[in-house]
């Protein structure tokens, strides 16, 4: 029997390595490709699965992967996965040249991050399963921040509150989906910019930030403030670390956000 992987997102800068026992298969065919495999190499713009690895090889499960951008890093990535101490392994960030290039050509100011006040946050290389959100989607945050989470949820649970997280680690292409599915529905970057962060400049990429959530509440909603949920973490939430990023009347243009939350290391400033 093979040694289980460690449950943990390997990054690169254009795939993701996931362990494939937390891959969804999509499909008989790739059902039986993760059935037989150890690791799952993901498109971090769309998430769709292009190859499968494990004892015998590298299977794909797409047409083209030789022609696939970032394959040779993800590769050279694998073996993260059998480090005693994948964090030593694989420390510190990604580099975040080609979002600052993928802002400026969709006219995002140069000052942007001077005049908002939101920070750019690079992408770990390592992050930690931290469960599941309310979708069943794998939630993947840093290692400490992860820790903090399950305590968080645990001891909410304890009094009576049930927690869900809807959303965590995101990547930079994640975040330039949203823009560019904003812009083809016909916002306008000004618009967007009151609602969600500039890709880079999200809490979420960081693997610290968590939208929360409750059972039988939709998700990202300014209702959540009225929930006994939002009312024991504004009383609670600050002794595991975690704080409301976005009040009313913040200095950073983003509206209300009662669901979303950000672990900090102590002595952190906001929005480092």
């Amino acid at each position: 029997m093979r040694p289980a992987l460690p449950l943990l997102l390997v990054n690169t800068p254009e795939v993701e390595l996931w362990p494939a026992a937390l891959c969804p298969a999509r499909g008989n065919a790739t059902a039986r490709a993760l059935a037989g495999a150890d690791i799952v190499l993901r498109r971090k713009r769309d998430g769709r699965h292009l190859a499968a690895l494990g004892p015998r090889g590298l299977r794909p499960l797409m047409p083209g992967l030789a022609r696939e951008p970032g394959l040779e890093a993800a590769l050279d990535a694998v073996a993260v996965f059998a480090a005693r101490h994948p964090e030593t392994a694989a420390p510190g960030t990604l580099p975040g040249e080609a979002v600052h290039a993928g802002n400026a050509a969709m006219g995002l100011p140069e000052d942007y991050a001077e005049t908002s006040g939101l920070a750019f946050h690079e992408e770990p290389r390592v992050l930690r399963y931290a469960g599941r959100d309310r979708y069943r989607r794998p939630l993947w945050l840093r290692a400490p921040a992860a820790r903090a989470w399950r305590a968080l949820r645990e001891a909410a649970w304890r009094e009576g509150v049930m927690l869900e997280a809807i959303s965590g680690y995101r990547s930079h292409a994640y975040q330039r989906g949203i823009f560019e599915r904003k812009f083809a529905r016909g916002l306008g970057l000004a618009e967007i910019l009151r609602v969600n962060a500039a890709p880079g400049h999200s809490e979420h990429h960081g693997g610290c930030a968590l939208d929360l959530g409750c059972p039988g509440e939709p998700p990202a909603e300014e209702r959540f403030e009225h929930t006994p949920a939002y009312a024991w973490l504004q009383a609670r939430a600050g002794a595991f670390g975690f704080r409301l990023s976005y009040p009313r009347g913040n200095p950073h243009g983003i509206v209300f956000e009662p669901w979303h939350w950000c672990w900090q290391p102590p002595g952190t400033p906001a929005h480092a």
